[in-house]
């Protein structure tokens, strides 16, 4: 009986041993701030944000300007004018919501611009850790930049230097 229980205890160790999964993890934000033209990407995409955001502000200083001056003139106008007025202002502030869209919107051109100059760099860096995976035999990589619910992490199995030096940094 003690002999068939050693062996089961063998076999599922030896099931155990060679089950067992190679993990490590990488800090993508450490990786891509260290990627000059990632930085130089963000920065241009910052200025860009930034120019549209100063057009749609001054957009609505605008209609506040035109809103401010309706509210006081609008005792001295016909019905007409008051509807006419109203309308331009309303015109006014769809317009600036539907530019919004069109800068900021899932679809807009801070989007779009992301998209070009930032998921290129994203690429290589997941095929680079594609690599390392396939090279050291890891089951998974991990990405502890967003927190990602891990509670400890050896520093030992940080591969983001290693990622790094595959990408050419370092």
């Amino acid at each position: 009986m003690k002999r068939m229980t050693l062996t089961i205890l063998g076999v599922a160790l030896l099931a155990t041993v060679s089950f067992a999964q190679k993990f490590a993890f990488v800090d993508s934000e450490y990786i891509l701030d260290r990627i000059p033209s990632y930085k130089a990407a963000m920065q241009n995409i910052d200025e860009i944000s930034k120019a549209y955001e100063e057009e749609i502000k001054t957009m609505y200083t605008e209609v506040e300007t035109l809103s401010k001056n309706f509210q006081t003139e609008s005792v001295l106008m016909t019905d007409e004018q008051k509807s006419k007025k109203e309308d331009e202002i309303m015109n006014k502030v769809k317009a600036i919501k539907d530019l919004q869209q069109k800068y900021f919107g899932p679809e807009g051109a801070v989007f779009m611009k992301r998209q070009e100059l930032i998921k290129p760099i994203q690429d290589e860096v997941y095929t680079a850790v594609k690599e390392l995976a396939l090279d050291g035999g890891y089951a998974a990589i991990f990405d502890t930049s967003a927190g990602a619910g891990i509670l400890y992490e050896n520093a030992r199995y940080n591969k983001s230097d290693e990622v790094l030096e595959k990408l050419g940094y370092k």
